[in-house]
């Protein structure tokens, strides 16, 4: 691919500026999902300056693999030129008008486009400026929809263990992950977990029934338990299931083969709406604009966001069914939600250039080319005492790290924050990667690198790995 080298050599900041940057961080920045410690106690904080196709330097002048796009966001690589270019041009034409109640071919454009892309008849695009936004809307949209089909009662979801769909207070009763919401309770009311599909530990979270050895049963034995949940809190009180196609947290869950087909049979027998959670998967992660296409699923909204600009600019979008669409095409009914700057006109021209890019440069095809070989390059990590799965799809893969590989026994809370804070994430930057080291479930290693890359970037990122984490039982 054409973004492997750098342009030019970063100038790293002098120790002055970089005292001054970290005072003033120190002082006034608030991180995101972060301890605000590591600033408070002098530590400091990793500054990046720039971003080369899939590289990124610090403010020291030292460079880094990008192997999580930024935060599965910079699909089609750093340094795009031709974006910022068209995000200039477009300031300079119209730099900002609402869609509320008016619109601009920028927002008309690429909701066609979208629309194109989507499958089925999934026609009609929403805006925000973010996935969690688009999760909040497609909730409210599911709520009200039913309401107006005269059946109120409809109101509650139905999400996966561990899964993450955002933090708003409606996203955030989907996200399947308590300890990111016992500090904000009462959420938003309605919000029922299932298992996820973790076949790793499909043996623990069905004991007794032999799924480890088959995948196509424990994805039946998943699915099925969605309908038990249906049924155990009345099908005329669940409006949604919220499902990504390939589940982030916990390490990258790919669907079992017939999961999703078996999820919209229960989603059809009790009149349930099927939401495909797409904010990391769509845009090429998966190897398809929508990874609801990669595996043949037909929801009746697309969430999404991240990588339709690759991060040069924020936007989001609830992807909507004719379905849902239907009772909003008559007299005055009106969707009261929205946000401010929902499909602004920059966003939308960036969008635009770099699905452009997307299809010029066949990154989707690059992805569904050279996934095997990135998965053949993980899998040798396999060899070392910690790694216990390797699992993913497309560019999207999970490193599940345990304590004993032949009983699968996993680190407790102490072993883990010793292991991924107090060596895997500081060790992995040092030797050069910016990935994830994450334990929401069990500890893993995420990947999601830019998807311009190729064989010699992954035998890079896979020589990294396999040097830190043979020094990681050290640490244990």
């Amino acid at each position: 691919m054409s973004l492997t080298t750098p342009t030019e050599t970063p100038i790293a900041y002098s120790d002055a500026h970089n005292a001054e940057l970290q005072q003033k961080a120190k002082d006034h920045l608030w991180m995101h999902f972060s301890r605000q410690s590591v600033m408070e106690s002098g530590a400091g904080v990793p500054i990046i300056v720039k971003g080369q196709g899939h590289h990124i330097w610090d403010s020291k002048g030292k460079q880094y693999i990008d192997g999580l796009s930024g935060l599965f966001t910079v699909n089609a690589g750093h340094g795009r030129k031709r974006l910022a270019e068209v995000a200039a041009k477009q300031a300079e034409e119209l730099a900002f008008f609402p869609i509320w109640s008016y619109a601009h071919p920028n927002a008309i454009e690429l909701a066609d486009r979208l629309a194109s892309y989507a499958p089925g008849d999934l026609n009609r695009v929403f805006y925000s400026t973010g996935g969690g936004e688009a999760v909040e809307t497609a909730f409210k949209l599911a709520k009200y929809y039913w309401k107006l089909m005269g059946r109120p009662t409809k109101h509650k979801v139905i999400s996966r263990n561990v899964a993450y769909h955002g933090t708003p207070q409606g996203a955030l009763a989907i996200t399947g992950i308590p300890a990111m919401k016992e500090m904000f309770e009462p959420v938003t009311p309605g919000g029922f977990r299932v298992p996820n599909t973790n076949f790793y530990r499909a043996d623990e979270m069905s004991p007794g029934l032999g799924l480890g050895d088959n995948l196509e049963m424990f994805g039946q034995w998943a699915a099925n338990r969605i309908e038990e949940m249906i049924e155990f809190e009345g099908p005329e009180t669940v409006a949604a299931v919220f499902l990504e196609p390939v589940q982030n947290s916990g390490g990258c869950f790919p669907p079992p083969p017939g999961y999703f087909k078996r999820v919209r049979e229960i989603c059809d027998k009790y009149d349930v709406l099927l939401v495909a959670d797409e904010v990391i998967t769509a845009f090429g992660r998966i190897g398809n604009m929508f990874a609801s296409t990669t595996y043949d699923i037909q929801p009746d909204m697309i969430t999404c966001a991240k990588g339709m600009t690759s991060g040069y600019s924020p936007i989001g979008a609830t992807i909507v069914s004719d379905r849902i669409y239907e009772p909003f095409k008559h007299g005055d009914t009106t969707f009261y939600h929205g946000y401010t700057f929902g499909g602004h006109p920059v966003s939308s021209a960036v969008a635009l250039a770099n699905l452009d890019i997307f299809e010029e440069e066949t990154l989707n095809e690059n992805v569904r080319e050279n996934s095997p070989l990135f998965r053949q390059e993980l899998e040798k990590l396999l060899d070392l005492p910690i790694v216990g799965d390797v699992r993913g799809a497309g560019y999207f893969f999970g490193i599940e790290l345990v304590k004993d590989k032949g009983t699968k026994e996993t680190f407790n809370d102490e072993e883990s924050e010793r292991l991924l804070r107090g060596y895997l994430s500081k060790a992995l930057y040092e030797a050069g990667l910016y990935c994830r080291a994450d334990d929401r479930g069990d500890p893993v290693i995420q990947l999601a690198p830019p998807l311009t890359i190729g064989p010699k970037e992954f035998a890079e990122i896979g020589e990294i790995l396999h040097g830190v984490l043979s020094e990681a039982p050290k640490y244990m």
